[in-house]
């Protein structure tokens, strides 16, 4: 057994995610924590909400709340909303609690400790009509490097070249639009990433299983220009973690929080401790997932994320690990993925742009999205949601696949040999080339799983159903049961026996229908098919099953047009 720790990159609080962000993280970290636990392996997987830095200040007082309950009801939000789409987190954490406070405070102490923070004072941009010191984010100008005139003051998405507000042609608030802007001095602390830009190089280079798309990001911030930059890890703030020495004060820095992308990672470590806490655990048992000298050497640690998020998590996050000099687990595989763009257009939270999750799950059940999301997973390229190709995967694939197959042999079982698994009848040829396909296949399927190519193990997995569909269409118990009423049984005790194979290797993608399946067939016995011929002979002759409701409906034409037109505009 296997020790895998799972994280996904965790949603920032400002509003409900978007169909893009769900299947650039959460969904296949899910998928893949799903099928851990069914190979028998020890899965901690965690997620949380990020909720520090001015765009949670800001929603709060769109909102007219305090931004600690904003914080609060938005969590719960999009907790609900997880498990609307059956996440199976361990824990969902908030990055704003007591154990991520204290934890990022330690990791700065011993970052200082140990020469990697450095005190800077730097001109910062202070706006008057906002009152307040503006993150670089929130300053908007033209980028010096490609003239994009929305580049931010962090970095331009146009070109991604990192910038500092100063930088900007013609800067302006992002808040108010305001050009009234100062420049004013300001200490801030920096992580000293320089410092360890060596040791991380080195050890990128030792990944060479990571997905290209990951290396490739690291490098290029790596070695790009005038290579990797040291990066600021306080703001003037209200809303934050206080910025401390471990539980020193910090002369200097009153009144100034951690960065938000600092404490955002750490969080991975102290939800699992929230983790613990929640179920009456001791710190032994987070730590065993945490610290390679208590216990955590065996452990498997998987990161899934979008490719925006893979700098910090190829760099930022493993330097605070690394420049701590404690042993804390680095990450071993980073999952990232590109972007899953929206109709002809750009899926956007800050526009209102497509399909939100809470809008999904109201159209439709969990399993039509995380079909399509998967099977459509943005991994070696961009990928795109359209309402036709939503439509025709959801009537192909689900209805006309694999809903069609469990209805026909249950409905045609119940007609003509009552609700039980008929006996009678011997496996010929046809039966045994179909074990030996499914044999090849299954264990294609693993392979992909394992490797985490999820389009390519969605592939597969619909290859198993279709399989069932060619050997039911070949062997025509219909016909067979008027001549040889044992030779139609014997099909028909192999498929039912199917319909349970395919809810167990279906479950990680569609794990309600997949539960639907099981219970349709009457059995509990949900263990992996590592025996083929014996996974198919699990419902012995004269054991009951009754016939499930339709598994996947049709998504009419007519309904395909009026979401269509619904989400082509703004979110309210």
């Amino acid at each position: 057994m296997a020790r895998i720790l799972i994280t996904s990159a965790i949603p920032y609080i400002n509003g409900i995610k978007h169909l893009g962000n769900l299947v650039g993280s959460q969904l296949p970290a899910d998928l893949y924590a799903r099928y851990m636990r069914q190979r028998g392996n020890e899965v901690m997987f965690i997620c949380a909400t990020d909720e520090h830095g001015t765009p949670a200040e800001l929603a709060a007082a769109k909102a007219g709340k305090p931004v600690e309950d904003f914080c609060a009801e938005m969590h719960a939000v999009q907790a609900g909303i997880a498990d609307g789409f059956r996440l199976s987190f361990d824990h969902f954490g908030r990055s704003s609690s007591a154990r991520n406070r204290v934890l990022t405070q330690h990791f700065a102490g011993k970052l200082a400790e140990n020469g990697y923070i450095t005190e800077v004072s730097e001109k910062q941009v202070y706006s008057h009509a906002d009152g307040r010191f503006l993150p670089d984010r929130y300053i908007e100008g033209t980028c010096p490097n490609c003239g994009y005139d929305k580049a931010r003051g962090d970095q331009c998405e146009n070109c991604t070249k990192q910038l500092d507000p100063t930088d900007l042609i013609d800067p302006r608030s992002a808040i108010s639009g305001s050009t009234d802007l100062e420049v004013r001095e300001t200490k801030h602390l920096y992580l000293r990433q320089s410092a360890l830009k060596d040791q991380l190089d080195s050890w990128i280079d030792s990944k060479a299983d990571w997905p290209v798309l990951t290396t490739s990001i690291a490098k290029k911030w790596l070695h790009d220009g005038d290579g990797l930059q040291d990066r600021g890890i306080t703001r003037d703030l209200h809303w934050g973690v206080p910025v401390k020495k471990g539980t020193e004060d910090w002369p200097g820095m009153e009144g100034k929080v951690f960065y938000v992308w600092f404490d955002a990672p750490i969080e991975y470590i102290a939800g699992t401790a929230e983790w613990a806490d929640a179920n009456g655990k001791t710190d032994a048992d987070w730590e065993r997932w945490w610290r390679t000298d208590k216990g955590a050497e065996d452990v498997r640690y998987v990161q899934f994320m979008g490719k925006d998020n893979v700098p910090f998590h190829t760099l930022s996050f493993p330097a605070t690990i690394m420049g701590s000099g404690e042993p804390w687990k680095l990450v071993d595989y980073i999952k990232s993925f590109n972007y899953l763009n929206y109709d002809g257009g750009q899926f956007s939270t800050s526009q209102g742009r497509g399909v939100f999750m809470d809008q999904a799950l109201a159209i439709l059940p969990a399993d039509y999205w995380r079909w399509w999301l998967l099977s459509h997973a943005p991994e070696n390229s961009d990928s795109e949601f359209t309402w036709e190709n939503f439509q025709a995967s959801v009537n192909k694939d689900l209805a006309d696949v694999l809903g069609n197959f469990v209805s026909r042999v249950t409905k045609f079982c119940r007609s003509k040999f009552g609700e039980v698994v008929p006996e009678g009848g011997a496996f010929g040829p046809a039966e045994a080339q179909l074990i030996a396909d499914l044999e090849t296949r299954v264990r294609a399927y693993e392979g992909f799983m394992e490797a985490m190519e999820v389009r390519k193990a969605a592939g597969e997995l619909r290859a198993i159903w279709v399989l069932g569909n060619e050997y039911l269409q070949a062997a025509e118990p219909w016909a067979k049961f008027k001549t040889d009423p044992e030779a139609a049984a014997a099909i028909v005790r192999l498929s039912l026996n199917l319909i349970r194979l395919y809810a167990i290797l279906s479950a990680p993608f569609i794990p309600d229908a997949a539960a639907a399946m099981l219970q349709a067939m009457q059995t509990k016995d949900d263990s992996w098919p590592g025996d083929l011929e014996g996974a198919l002979a699990a419902l012995p002759s004269g054991h009951p099953f009754s016939v499930p409701d339709v598994m996947f409906r049709k998504i009419s034409d007519e309904e395909r047009e009026g979401w269509q037109t619904e989400f082509a505009g703004q979110r309210s």
